[in-house]
């Protein structure tokens, strides 16, 4: 059990901070930090500090931090996964491995074989665990969660520059475990920026009976590459695990 909290508001609140409701109730009820106590906060952007417990209640924890510091540790590339969700229990796990990986966008997509779109209450679930697992992990940034989309809209999106599209498919070629080139096309503040631009890839899994056939098309016609996982047909989670496992590198 680790005594890091998140603080979305880290820089604002800084060096006097209040820990949000959640949080608070976490420190002193289940952790029980004392006056004094020295614990570590992140903001979910690539911030941390280290902090001392100034006061503690029930509800309530106050603490001064230190110096806030950037520290990187996401991955050498961006995953993002487009999946069609597994039932609740299995897509809490599900978002707990791939955020302790290191894949930065997870996109839910309802398919032609989707039998129910995740509920809103499903993917508050769904973010908290994400902050759980950044807590766990030592991990600074969120995973980002977005909201549930058809997968027609999935096709039309653009706003991330994938330089890699993959789709997973039965009876494809293995996986591939490469890193793409990054696009020597940068801007010039992207030259100068203080971290790498890193490659971004997105990967399509699909739901319980996989992508139809018509999708698969429609994903090709796109400039997807399909890609298989082995013989055996694996579990929502299991494959996207595996992916994010062979794709991602620090």
């Amino acid at each position: 059990m680790t005594r890091r909290y998140f603080v979305p508001d880290l820089k604002a609140q800084a060096p006097v901070v209040q820990l949000p409701d959640e949080e608070a109730s976490h420190a002193a009820r289940v952790m029980r930090v004392q006056t004094g106590d020295a614990i570590e906060l992140f903001d979910g952007s690539g911030n941390q500090c280290t902090a001392e417990v100034m006061s503690v209640s029930k509800r309530e924890c106050t603490v001064r931090c230190d110096t806030i510091v950037h520290v990187n540790r996401e991955p050498s590339v961006h995953l993002d996964l487009a999946i069609g969700l597994p039932k609740p229990d299995r897509a809490k796990e599900l978002m707990e491995r791939l955020t302790e990986l290191g894949v930065s966008r997870v996109i839910p997509v309802v398919f032609e074989r989707t039998q129910r779109p995740p509920a809103d209450n499903l993917m508050q679930k769904l973010q908290r665990i994400v902050v759980e697992a950044c807590k766990q992990s030592g991990r600074n940034t969120l995973m980002q969660l977005d909201a549930p989309i058809r997968f027609a809209e999935l096709l039309t999106l653009d706003a991330y520059d994938w330089q890699t599209r993959l789709v997973a498919m039965p009876d494809s070629p293995p996986l591939p475990c490469t890193v793409p080139v990054q696009d020597k096309s940068q801007s010039q503040h992207e030259a100068k920026s203080s971290e790498p631009q890193r490659p971004r890839q997105l990967a399509v899994i699909g739901p319980e009976g996989g992508l139809s056939d018509v999708e698969h098309q429609q994903c090709l016609a796109k400039g997807f590459d399909s890609f298989g996982l082995g013989k055996r047909i694996l579990r929502i989670e299991t494959a996207a695990t595996v992916i994010a496992a062979r794709l991602l590198m620090d």
